[in-house]
């Protein structure tokens, strides 16, 4: 038996339509569900990234409770020949990038917040290999 990737990933921020806005506007991932006033879901390759509002969904009667406040982080890879126009995209949506880091093999990623104070990275692919 082994695990074979994250399948999804969450999220927790307080406003829907900045979300959508955001990560389907912006980054331009697929939005693949929405509920009013409680979350949106968004298609991130084979990854799910999904977006719930903390103050619903620590209510859960039907699934396990679960929230989180203040910033949390993920980082989405991309191809390491669009990592620079990546950079560039974020700049250009007036996004300050927070930091750069280089990794091993002179690798880089860069840091930034979405509208709610989360931590997003931009990684080229085979930054883990």
């Amino acid at each position: 038996m082994k695990i074979t990737q994250i399948k999804e990933t969450c999220l927790y921020i307080n406003d829907l339509a900045k979300a959508i806005q955001f990560y389907n506007g912006l980054l331009g991932l697929p939005l693949i569900s929405e509920v009013k006033e409680r979350h949106a879901f968004f298609r991130a390759g084979t990854s799910v990234l999904l977006c719930f509002i903390p103050e619903v969904t620590k209510e859960e009667d039907k699934l396990p409770a679960h929230f989180a406040y203040g910033p949390q982080h993920l980082a989405f890879e991309v191809p390491q020949n669009e990592y620079k126009d990546w950079c560039q995209k974020i700049i250009n949506a007036n996004i300050a990038i927070t930091h750069e880091q280089e990794w091993k093999r002179g690798l880089m990623s860069f840091y930034f917040e979405d509208p709610f104070g989360n931590v997003l990275e931009i990684v080229p692919n085979g930054i883990w290999e």
